[in-house]
C-alpha cells in the first residue's frame, strides 16, 4: 500500500512564498517586511522559509527568476502558435499575463523588486543575468520576423515595456493597460510601409 504525500513539494512550498512575499511585499513595502510575516502570510514557519532561502534578498531573487522563466515560456507559447508578427502581437495583446505569477500582475511591485536588485552591487549581476534572458527572448522573436539588428531592437522595447508600466503608474488614466502592445501594433506598422 502506498503512502498518502500530506506535506507540499519544495516547488508548492516556494510558489506559496512568492505569492504571500508578493502580497507582504505590495502591503509593507520590501524593506519593512520581514521574513516571519512572509512565512505567517504563506501558512509556513520561519523554518519552512530557511529550508528554501538563506534570506529575503535569494528569495527576491528567486522571485525575479520565477517572473522571467514564465514571461519566457508564455511568450515561447504565444509563439508557438502565433508565427506572423500581426498574430503574435494581437495574441500578446489579448493573453491574460500569468496569473500564477505575482510579478506580472503587479507591475509596482515588479519594478520595485528589479530597484531593490540594482541598488546593490552584489545583486546586480543575477538582475543582469535575467535582463539577458528576456532580451535574448525578444531579440529570437525579432531575428524570426526579420528584423536587421534583434538585439537592439530586443532592448529597444523592453525599456519601451518598462517605461510603460511606469507611466502607467503614474497617470492610469492617460496610460491605458495595453500601450506597449498597441506601441508594437504601430511599430509594426511603420517597419510594414517602409518595406
Amino acid at each position: 500500500m502506498s503512502r498518502v504525500r500530506t506535506r507540499p513539494t519544495r516547488e508548492e512550498t516556494r510558489e506559496k512564498l512568492f505569492q504571500a512575499a508578493a502580497e507582504v511585499f505590495e502591503e509593507q513595502g520590501i524593506g519593512a517586511a520581514s521574513i516571519e510575516a512572509i512565512a505567517a502570510a504563506a501558512g509556513l514557519t520561519r523554518g519552512a522559509f530557511y529550508s528554501n532561502f538563506a534570506d529575503k534578498d535569494e528569495l527576491i531573487i528567486a522571485m525575479l527568476e520565477d517572473h522571467v522563466d514564465r514571461s519566457i515560456q508564455h511568450h515561447r507559447e504565444l509563439l508557438a502558435q502565433h508565427r506572423t508578427p500581426e498574430d503574435f502581437i494581437a495574441a500578446l495583446g489579448a493573453s491574460d499575463r500569468n496569473r500564477r505569477d505575482p510579478l506580472g500582475r503587479a507591475p509596482l511591485l515588479h519594478i520595485e523588486l528589479i530597484l531593490f536588485a540594482a541598488r546593490s552591487e552584489r545583486r546586480r549581476p543575477e538582475l543582469a543575468k535575467r535582463l539577458r534572458a528576456r532580451r535574448a527572448l525578444v531579440a529570437e522573436i525579432l531575428s524570426g520576423i526579420g528584423f536587421t539588428d534583434p538585439e537592439q531592437g530586443s532592448a529597444m522595447l523592453l525599456a519601451l515595456e518598462d517605461g510603460f508600466r511606469l507611466h502607467r503608474l503614474i497617470d492610469p488614466a492617460s496610460t491605458p493597460a495595453d500601450s506597449f502592445v498597441r506601441s508594437i501594433g504601430e511599430l509594426q506598422k511603420l517597419r510594414a510601409a517602409k518595406n
